[in-house]
């Protein structure tokens, strides 16, 4: 066994023993609002309850480690003592992980993600629509626990309002874990899925994706490819250029368009669900190739 003193190690190093030890841990959904009136959307995986007379959830945004600045979810929350807290499920955790991208200050997650903001009852942040819990909080109190990169400001929130999808109840009228299909955060790339067990999931923190409001609204208002689906397609940095697309189409997608020459809807069809295959093994630019084929027949 190995024993640390952590101020003897840098602290990306410290920070990565402390998440592959602490885990799993609960995702908070965060939803704020700026002076502006601006809406913000962000998971935080330092979260969890803490009370329920009263009720209340803790989150902390740490101070970015690479260059000590703060997330704008910390600046909001000290601007106007409010917040959304919804729960990440199995359904919404690509789009989730999407809105982890450092977009810049007034780009709009709920956009980037293909999120639905709904407004709230009591507090001006919007909910995520398709999050299956969604908790109104008001925000007692934030400390800060530093100054140096990675140094956590617990948020002490207070639910005020809590908004439940009947669909994961069970029969008891209680919370069916099975039915809410909650994740976790891991260490790295790693997540929980509460009812199967491990995944993966690629951090998009390192690149900025183009978006959900650029897909095409082909893509967007396609049948085959989930809210999941999308959020894969919407982390991509850049899209394949015409001459790969051509390339790929005659290399890789000859007998569909043989086989759908005379049935444009189906050969449509076929090609959204190959790219929903390609997007299931984390081939995100053969699926981006494959959409765009339908326009290069």
């Amino acid at each position: 066994m190995i024993t640390i003193d952590p101020k003897e190690i840098p602290q990306p190093k410290l920070h990565q023993y402390l998440l592959g030890a602490v885990g799993p841990r609960p995702i908070a959904f965060a939803s704020t609002i700026d002076e502006l009136g601006r809406p913000n959307l962000a998971p935080f995986s330092f979260f969890n309850v803490f009370s329920s007379n009263p009720p209340i959830l803790i989150f902390s945004p740490a101070r970015r480690g690479r260059d000590n600045t703060t997330k704008h979810t910390l600046e909001n929350v000290k601007k106007n003592k409010e917040c959304v807290i919804n729960v990440v499920n199995w359904d919404i955790v690509e789009q989730a992980s999407l809105t982890s991208t450092e977009y810049p200050e007034g780009v709009s997650e709920f956009a980037k993600s293909g999120l639905t903001p709904i407004p709230s009852d009591l507090v001006k942040p919007f909910r995520v629509k398709e999050s299956p819990v969604q908790m109104e909080c008001k925000v007692n109190d934030i400390v800060e626990l530093g100054q140096g990169g990675g140094a956590g400001n617990l948020i002490i929130c207070e639910v005020i309002r809590l908004h439940i999808d009947e669909n994961i109840l069970d029969a008891d009228g209680k919370i069916s874990p099975e039915k809410i299909d909650l994740v976790a955060r891991m260490s790295g790339h790693w997540y929980t899925r509460a009812s199967k067990g491990l995944f993966q999931l690629p951090q998009p923190t390192s690149q900025i994706g183009i978006g959900y409001d650029q897909l095409p609204a082909d893509i967007k208002n396609s049948t085959a490819l989930t809210g999941s689906d999308l959020a894969k397609l919407a982390g991509a940095e850049t899209l394949p250029d015409e001459t790969s697309v051509n390339e790929y189409k005659l290399l890789e997608l000859p007998e569909l368009f043989i086989q759908y020459e005379d049935d444009l809807v189906k050969l449509e069809q076929k090609l959204h669900q190959h790219a929903k295959d390609l997007l299931a093994k984390n081939q995100v630019n053969d699926a981006w190739m494959t959409l765009l084929a339908f326009n290069r027949r």
